[in-house]
Formats: structure tokens, sequence, C-alpha cells
């Protein structure tokens, strides 16, 4: 795609951001499940919030699935209230928790694209999460767009939907679960320190109007 006379590519706009910010290691968490619930906490919520509910869950011993799917609903609507919508996503927590419960060894072993299917079935799980999980959480290469990515890339001219920017990402750059990982918490990273803060004037990919790339 020709972009104001450039041919953009996405591993160009990696490698800025990586020079921009360095690497991020990013999602942060000490279990894989603990990474499936911070993906259904933080719809629609700051991370700050999710953080603070997962800190709480510890608290409870409620960061296993088993203990998670039996937990008192009362109790959990409580610990992760600071991240709104607390009802819906503590009736969501332990439905996707009986799930990994069940069948989490199963889930390892699946391919990508029939594991996607599995989890885009549960309730309260959308393509972000489903994509989230499949990364960070279970180590298999699906590629996450989110509301950063969207306003990054349509900066810089290119839009399109979920599926059309994920495939864009995942047909030219390496299926590498590292590369994949690493570029997404860049543009997390990226859009909180310039984009919501509108420091367009500081843009490593935009200068004066025409991108750098």
């Amino acid at each position: 795609m020709e972009i104001f006379g450039y041919k953009m590519r996405l591993i160009d706009i990696y490698e800025h951001l990586f020079e921009a910010l360095g690497r991020q290691d990013w999602w942060p968490a000490d279990t894989p499940f603990e990474v499936v619930v911070g993906a259904l906490l933080t719809q629609q919520t700051r991370w700050n919030n999710v953080e603070q509910a997962i800190s709480n869950l510890k608290e409870h011993s409620l960061l296993e699935p088993e203990a998670l799917a039996s937990a008192d609903t009362d109790t959990l609507e409580e610990l992760i209230r600071c991240t709104g919508f607390y009802r819906q996503k503590a009736r969501r927590l332990k439905n996707l928790a009986s799930y990994f419960y069940r069948y989490e060894d199963a889930l390892m072993d699946m391919p990508v694209d029939e594991l996607r299917r599995e989890l885009l079935q549960l309730d309260g799980v959308g393509e972000e999460t489903a994509d989230s999980i499949i990364l960070y959480a279970i180590d298999k290469p699906k590629f996450v767009i989110d509301a950063y990515t969207r306003r990054i890339l349509g900066c810089l001219g290119i839009d399109g939907n979920y599926r059309m920017l994920q495939q864009r990402f995942e047909s030219e750059l390496v299926h590498d679960v590292d590369i994949f990982k690493e570029y997404h918490a860049l543009i997390v990273e990226y859009g909180k320190q310039y984009c919501t803060r509108h420091r367009c004037e500081d843009c490593v990919l935009i200068k004066n109007g025409k991108t750098i790339i």
C-alpha cells in the first residue's frame, strides 16, 4: 500500500516503535490463567483498575480456574467492582473459569483457528479478548487488534475492520509469538504515551503530515 508516496511496511512501524520505547515484555502476569482473567476484566476499563481487581482476587486465592469457577458470586462482584460492569463480568469470569478448568489441557493442543472458534463461543469473549488469550496465555501466534492499533494505523492511512487489519499483520510478519506480543505491547504503550495525550507533534511515525516510514 502506498501512503504519502511511500511503501508502508508494518515491520518498519515495529522498528520505529521499538527504537522509541524499547522492549516491553508485556503482558504482566504470574500465570497464564491470570492473563485470561485480565483479558476479560480489561474490557471497557483502564488497566490500573484491572491490576487492582487482580490483586483483590489474589488476596482471596481466586486466580485458579477451579477456585474462581466455584467462587461466591457476591464476593466476586465486590472484588472486581473497580473494573466496571462487575455483575456481568463476574458471571462471565465464572463461566470462563469453569471452561478453562475443564478444557485447559486440550486448549493447549488445539490449532489456532479451532481454538479461536472455541473461545468466541463463550459469553463475553469477543475477538480482541479471544486473541489476547491465545497470544498471551496460550502462547500461540494470533495478532491482537485493539483501539490503539486502529487509531495509529488510521493516522497512517491504513483502515479496515478487525479481521482485515489482523490479516494484514499476519500476512506481513513472521508468525512468531514473541514478535506478535512485543509488537502489540509497543502499540499499546505508544498509544498511551502519545495518542491519548494528543502528542501528535512528537509522533515518531508522522512528521509534518507525512509518514517517515
